[in-house]
């Protein structure tokens, strides 16, 4: 058995375009990518891969499902097949073996993490909105010295943790949460007499995501100007928080990254979330690490074009120079931008429009190695022992390129800004990459991608992912199920108001199916919907009412049936519904709110009320054996009209909400 730490691990790095990429040829169509399917035969494509979602979905013949389901499906590998094939394409080593409880509990240990920084999420969030001490302190910071408003603070959770130093770690534990994933998380320390104070005392917080949106860290700002207080805290490394593999704001920006098909690189968590309220929404940060292969691995799955904001009179930008490379060294162009001396990319946003900083970047971008060169000749001011170490430099620069045509484009341009013999430098970066470099396959590996990629942009049109045909509509159990299950996966965590009597009452869509549910013991037939609906409770019950259940733990499920009608579910159009629920009266819906409303309740009902026939139709049958004992035929009479009362109550409850 692979355990699930290192099934994540694969997920997490398997690029499903690169993947299918090597099966089929693909075409960027706006967001996505387009190809002619390869399970059946056809002349238009109708085959599409979200980079974004991490799926694939033929609009033909109906297969979807993520990059280890297709290997699975192309190959004719099983489950474990197509995990370990894609697992040697990256690297990654799967020891096969039996689960031991320690694994088990470590297993059930980082999803308690999860839970206790939602709630933690959530603690300092209502502390800066409901509490005194954080909105005179707190919220006047975001407001007034950050500019930011409301639903800024509102969409990147931003809070405030309480002065007094045991205050959140005192309220973690009366709602229940134990000692060991408080300090597991970094939110508690534990002091040397047992007792717990908080990490983040009298800071404000920014809460980190990672790319499915779940909060796995927290960085703090200290508004004291005392020099003896560390100005930023932040969460230490554990279990579910790596600080290389995680990118500041990418959960938010992804979807822009991919429109605008390039990533602008920043420094702190500031500058991400002034830039996103300026409308620029294409912006992640490295937060204070220095920029990592697996951070620029992870960006590198929206796009491959970044170009980095440097501060005006940033005396840090020669220091990170060399630390860049390693973004050419995956394939990546890399493009800069340097701001007026009086500007970072915060302060440059709060005073100017979305359009304004947008036409600057495109205004004042510069190709990397270009920059590079025309710096380091700056500074080296016709002094030729500086010169030839800026030639060394970027030969070092240059030979990490791994596309060859790319590479002796870059050297013929580099060899005319430093004004030396092309030949010359040809052969310097031939020779210190032949020296660099061992791995000649997975060279010839990237420079394909290299390429296909350059095609694909070369190609690109605008388009989003278009659904062709909605699913057909069904009033059976199976398909009541189906809807159900979408609901849940799209709009669980979301509410909807609902008049009862003269009053309008507030709603959560998981809260109703659930409770409606369970109110009769019910559960669905169809075994891959009841696994869905199995693991959306289970998640919701952790995190609670209002908190978004990762789909991606759907979309990456070891059971191939349940990923492959995750995807299915989650790229049909929002507009299929089982036949019934529209039949008797035409409702136009303008609105996600106004359509949770009509189609939770109305889909619910029609639910049970199948369940009702279902069980009316087999107590029926048992009544027509001869040999049916009285006292048996007594019970099924009373169970038969006790549902016939329920067909009433559901009959009545489907008038009042058709009507």
């Amino acid at each position: 058995m692979i355990d699930r730490e290192t099934v994540d691990r694969i997920y997490a790095a398997a690029n499903i375009v690169e993947i299918i990429g090597e099966y089929v040829t693909l075409r960027r169509k706006g967001v996505n990518y387009q190809a002619c399917c390869p399970f059946h035969n056809e002349k238009t494509p109708s085959f599409v891969v979200s980079p974004s979602k991490g799926v694939f979905k033929c609009f033909g013949c109906g297969k979807g499902g993520n990059a280890v389901t297709f290997v699975m499906e192309h190959e004719h590998m099983t489950y474990p097949e197509a995990l370990k094939a894609v697992a040697k394409r990256y690297g990654i080593e799967v020891r096969e073996k039996e689960l031991t409880p320690e694994e088990v509990a470590r297993n059930d240990n980082r999803e308690s993490m999860f839970v206790v920084n939602s709630w933690a999420a959530e603690y300092f969030a209502s502390y800066l909105s409901d509490e005194e001490e954080g909105r005179s302190v707190g919220l006047s910071y975001f407001r007034q010295k950050r500019g930011f408003s409301d639903a800024t603070i509102r969409k990147f959770g931003l809070g405030f943790c309480p002065a007094r130093g045991d205050r959140m770690s005192r309220a973690a534990l009366a709602a229940g949460y134990r000692e060991e994933f408080l300090t597991a998380t970094g939110l508690s320390i534990r002091r040397d007499d047992g007792s717990l104070y908080d990490r983040f005392r009298d800071r404000v917080i920014f809460p980190v995501h990672n790319i499915s949106g779940r909060v796995v860290a927290f960085g703090g700002r200290t508004l004291r100007t005392d020099k003896s207080v560390a100005k930023y805290q932040n969460s230490p490394e554990s279990e579910i928080y790596s600080k290389k593999r995680e990118l500041y704001g990418l959960f938010f920006a992804k979807k822009a990254i991919q429109q605008h098909d390039f990533a602008i690189m920043v420094e702190g968590y500031t500058d991400v979330i002034s830039m996103h309220q300026a409308g620029v929404e294409n912006v992640v940060a490295s937060s204070g690490t220095s920029l990592t292969t697996e951070q620029i691995r992870l960006l590198g799955r929206f796009t491959r074009n970044i170009t980095v904001i440097y501060d005006g009179d940033s005396a840090g930008i020669h220091a990170s120079l060399r630390g860049i490379d390693m973004i050419l060294r995956e394939g990546m162009n890399v493009r800069v931008v340097l701001l007026p001396p009086e500007d970072d990319p915060d302060s440059f946003a709060r005073s100017h429009t979305a359009a304004e900083v947008q036409e600057y970047i495109r205004a004042h971008e510069e190709d990397f190695l270009m920059f590079k060169a025309r710096l380091l000749l700056e500074d080296a001011a016709g002094d030729p022992i500086k010169k030839a170490a800026l030639i060394n430099d970027m030969v070092q620069s240059v030979m990490q390129i791994p596309d060859p045509i790319q590479r002796s484009v870059y050297t013929k341009e580099c060899a005319r800004i430093m004004d030396i013999d092309e030949n010359l430098l040809i052969a310097e970066v031939g020779r210190k990459r032949m020296a660099s470099t061992g791995d000649r396959e997975a060279e010839e590996f990237v420079r394909r991608q290299s390429a296909r990629i350059r095609e694909e942009q070369a190609a690109a049109e605008a388009g989003q992912l278009s659904v062709t045909r909605p699913v057909a509509g069904g009033s059976s159990s199976e398909a009541l199920e189906r809807e159900l299950v979408r609901y849940l996966l799209k709009y669980g965590h979301r509410t909807f108001d609902f008049k009862e009597g003269r009053n309008i009452v507030a709603y959560n869509v998981a809260e109703v199916i659930f409770g409606e549910l369970e109110a009769d013991g019910l559960e669905f037939r169809n075994r891959v919907f009841n696994e869905i609906l199995r693991l959306y409770r289970e998640q919701w019950n952790l995190a609670g009412p209002g908190v978004e259940v990762p789909v991606h733990l759907f979309i990456n499920h070891t059971d191939a049936e349940v990923c492959n009608a995750a995807v299915d579910i989650l790229t049909s159009e929002d507009n299929y519904v089982p036949s019934e629920l529209w039949r008797q009266k035409e409702v136009h819906v303008e609105s996600d709110a106004e359509m949770l409303a009509v189609g939770v309740p109305k889909a619910v009902t029609l639910y049970k009320s199948k369940v009702i026939e279902r069980l009316s139709q087999e107590l029926h049958e048992r009544l027509k054996d001869e040999n049916l004992p009285d006292e048996e035929q007594a019970e099924i009479m009373q169970r038969l009209s006790q549902l016939n009362r329920g067909k009433v109550s559901i009959a009545r409850k489907l008038h009042r909400l058709i009507l």
